[in-house]
This record gives structure tokens, C-alpha cells and sequence, in this order.
């Protein structure tokens, strides 16, 4: 297998419904591949649009043109044209993202939010609990904080919490938007010592990494995103 995730003359652009339905363009012509055990990180100015691009490679942005293709379950899938049900497939078995934040579910423990994506892949409730409560440890989230729900944490346990959600399952295909962002040090070094484990697992990683320390540390190579001018124009 040569590549996990490629896009092919990727573009992305923006109705602006209150400027009589004018076009914001973002990417346009992206293409980007990337293989198992890589990690690659994607690199541009603030506001070029990388973590745009992984919102579309995730398939919570659709594409305005192009392929997003992905190998899902011995096939290759293009998730610019998968319908919703196959997205929701893919989403349980091959394609993870955490983002920069944890989308709270009220009164759900900690423990069973990062044990979900794990049932969904069909391993037991006892055994996903299990690897839940040892990423969670690993991340220095103490026992006593598993069984409450995350809604009060603060930002970085927040963050914590997605990062063991994300890594718990893994996925073949894993996307990252600013991991470390809210971490401390040893925190930081935790979340890196994943992504190798990760890789060498065979991970397919895209990620947006603000703190270059960490992006030089875990990345194999870096992905320029272009900014365009994005002045929104009538077509």
C-alpha cells in the first residue's frame, strides 16, 4: 500500500449568504497524500486554512471540488462524494480526528466518553473500559475524575480527555488540530510518545501542530497550505 489518505485537486470555498450568495475561496488545488506510519504536518500562515483542510478530510466540511479519497475496509472510498451513512462507517472504523475541542455530553462519565468509539469497533465494554482508564491515567487524568463527566474540567483536562478518545481506537487514519495546545510539558511529551507508538503502528497522521517544538519532534515531513486572497466574489 503506497498511500492511506490522498486528495486530488481538493477545493474549498464559503458561500457568504448575507453578500448575495458571493464565494470565499480557502484551498483550492490541494493535493496531499499521506502513507502509513507517517505523520504529516501541515504548515502555512494563520489562517491559510489547515485546519479547514482537516475539517474537510474529515468530511465536517464538504468538498466545493475534487477527491478526498481514503482505503476504508480493503477499499478506497471517496469521502468528497461517501454519503452519510458511509462517513458514519468510516468514522467507527478507520478514520479518527480530535479536535482542539471536547464537545461536552452532559452527565456522561469521562471514562465511557473515551471508551465509546472503542464499543463502536465492536471490542467489549470491560476491555474498552479498560484501555480508557490506562489512557487516561497515562495522561495524568487521576482515578477519581474518570467517573465524572467532563462539562467542569478545565480546558487542558478537556483536551486530555479528546486526546485519549482520539488515540483509544486506533484508528488507521488519525487527524490532529493542535493536540498539545492547551498541554503542559509532561503532558506534551506523553501526547508525542502516542504518536510514535501510533505510527509505528502503521497510522496514516495529518496534523496542525502551532508548538514547533513538538510538530519537529513527531513530524516526517511538513505539507505547505498556500493562503489565497479571499476576497468573496459573485460567480
Amino acid at each position: 500500500m503506497t498511500w492511506a489518505l490522498r486528495t486530488e485537486h481538493l477545493d474549498k470555498s464559503f458561500v457568504m449568504h448575507l453578500q448575495g450568495g458571493a464565494r470565499m475561496p480557502v484551498l483550492a488545488a490541494v493535493e496531499l497524500e499521506v502513507r502509513p506510519g507517517e505523520c504529516v504536518a501541515l504548515a502555512g500562515v494563520s489562517g491559510a486554512g489547515k485546519s479547514t483542510l482537516l475539517r474537510c478530510l474529515y468530511g465536517n466540511y464538504g468538498a466545493s471540488g475534487g477527491r478526498i479519497l481514503l482505503r476504508h475496509a480493503d477499499d478506497t472510498v471517496d469521502l468528497a462524494t461517501a454519503d452519510a451513512r458511509l462517513v458514519r462507517a468510516i468514522r467507527r472504523r478507520t478514520l479518527g480526528y480530535v479536535s482542539q475541542f471536547l464537545r461536552v455530553i452532559p452527565r456522561v462519565p469521562t471514562l465511557d466518553i473515551v471508551a465509546e468509539p472503542m464499543r463502536a469497533m465492536g471490542l467489549g465494554a470491560d476491555a474498552a473500559r479498560q484501555r480508557a482508564a490506562a489512557l487516561l491515567l497515562r495522561l495524568n487524568m487521576p482515578a477519581h475524575l474518570h467517573s465524572l463527566p467532563p462539562a467542569t474540567f478545565s480546558g487542558g483536562e478537556q483536551q486530555r480527555v479528546n486526546l485519549a478518545r482520539g488515540f483509544a481506537p486506533e484508528f488507521p487514519v488519525l487527524l490532529l488540530d493542535e493536540p498539545t495546545a492547551s498541554l503542559d510539558a509532561a503532558n506534551r511529551d506523553v501526547v508525542v510518545a502516542l504518536i510514535g507508538e501510533a505510527k509505528r503502528r502503521g497510522t496514516a497522521i495529518v496534523g496542525v501542530f502551532h508548538d514547533t517544538e513538538v510538530r519537529d519532534r513527531v513530524a516526517d515531513r511538513l505539507f505547505a497550505v498556500a493562503a489565497m486572497d479571499r476576497t468573496p466574489c459573485v460567480t
